[in-house]
């Protein structure tokens, strides 16, 4: 296993991380894990190498700590370093942020959390924890021992990144990276400007949520020609571990197939291991499946925020995904969240107040009802 230095801190840490999002379950139920093949899939990671569990407290509604904290038992707790998340959400009052974090020391079995991160954080929730003083409660945390570096997740706006790293003397961040989203959310600027201010970064969504393991044929072609040996995966990691800046790299693992494949692909991610030829036939990839898209949508933002609660851009880039990786069934699983939380096409009354405003001049409402059709 290879190790990489975590920013600047003294800890050095496995380049693959064990992301304990999307454990192995029972009758397809989320809730129910199956904890022994989970705790043999964690133990197997950490017997080659991995030294970062990552978890948090809404993964597996709510269950997701508890396997892990059991799959810790036995000496295995003492060869890692282990992170979880602050549910900033839920918290309501200063004393909110003691309270889950107690709950989360108890669920996991352990005195101390390695790596705490502010969890999903956006504008509204930085502002949410600034004016909960969450300021205090992580040195009060630090100095009584219960936690040792403090991190942040990220999910917003590249200006808002620079914003919350400039905000607080973190230790390290968390942000959705692949060679897909090289410019989405924090992105490529975000790796390098938080690296530059000392932080280590940690890498979510290197798949794009499986979908760079599954590229569909016309694409796969391309890195085939190359490297027929190379899976589609191997080139995603590859393509992340590439940047010297890069900490770790979180893989959610649901099988113990997944884990073995890892574990061997790991000991080849060193820094700077891709050619200039292989890096452009990965930007060859990205503009191939770019070139899917079916609706100009920049996501420039100005047409938000809509009266109704719908996320445009969202939507629109939910359908273009959906579409670009031949993964219509996925995207009907995404949308179905979306309505769960009224952000989905399905909530457009056709108020027209979008229309005005979209650089592109798109027909927002219907283009929202062929996505509902498609993707309800």
């Amino acid at each position: 296993m290879l190790y990489r230095d975590f920013g600047k801190t003294n800890a050095k840490c496995s380049i693959l991380g064990f992301g304990a999002m999307r454990l192995p379950v029972v009758n397809n139920d989320e809730s129910q894990i199956d904890e022994e093949q989970a705790i043999r899939m964690i133990r197997y990671a950490i017997d080659h190498g991995v030294n970062y569990i990552d978890t948090a407290y809404p993964y597996h509604r709510g269950n997701s700590e508890k396997v892990v904290g059991k799959a810790l038992k036995d000496g295995y707790r003492e060869k890692v370093f282990l992170a979880t998340k602050s549910p900033v959400w839920k918290v309501e009052s200063c004393e909110d942020f003691d309270k889950f974090l107690d709950e989360q020391l108890e669920k996991l079995q352990t005195d101390h959390i390695d790596m705490y991160l502010m969890h999903a954080l956006t504008k509204e929730r930085w502002e949410k924890i600034k004016a909960f003083r969450f300021f205090e409660f992580s040195d009060r945390a630090r100095m009584q021992g219960k936690i040792k570096f403090v991190g942040f997740s990220f999910h917003d706006k590249y200006h808002v990144f620079k914003e919350i790293v400039d905000g607080y003397s973190w230790d390290f961040c968390q942000i959705q990276l692949n060679y897909m989203d090289v410019n989405y959310q924090a992105g490529l600027r975000g790796l390098r400007y938080a690296a530059s201010k000392g932080l280590a970064v940690v890498i979510m969504e290197p798949l794009k949520g499986g979908k760079l393991a599954r590229l569909p044929k016309k694409v796969m072609s391309i890195l085939e020609k190359e490297n027929r040996e190379r899976s589609n995966v191997e080139w995603a990691f590859k393509w992340l571990a590439n940047f010297p800046e890069v900490s770790v790299i979180l893989s959610g693992m649901s099988n113990f197939e997944q884990v073995e494949e890892n574990v061997q692909i790991a000991n080849l991610l060193t820094p700077n291991n891709l050619s200039e030829k292989e890096l452009k036939l990965i930007e060859k990839v990205r503009q191939t499946l770019e070139s899917f898209t079916v609706i100009n949508c920049t996501e420039c933002g100005y047409c938000m925020p809509c009266p109704n609660g719908v996320d445009i851009p969202a939507n629109f880039r939910l359908y273009n995904e959906a579409i670009m990786f031949e993964d219509i069934q996925g995207g009907k699983g995404i949308y179905a969240w979306f309505k769960s939380q009224k952000i989905a096409a399905a909530f457009c009354t056709e108020c027209g107040e979008c229309l005005s405003k979209c650089p592109q001049k798109l027909e927002i409402p219907s283009l929202f009802k062929k996505i509902h059709s498609e993707l309800e």
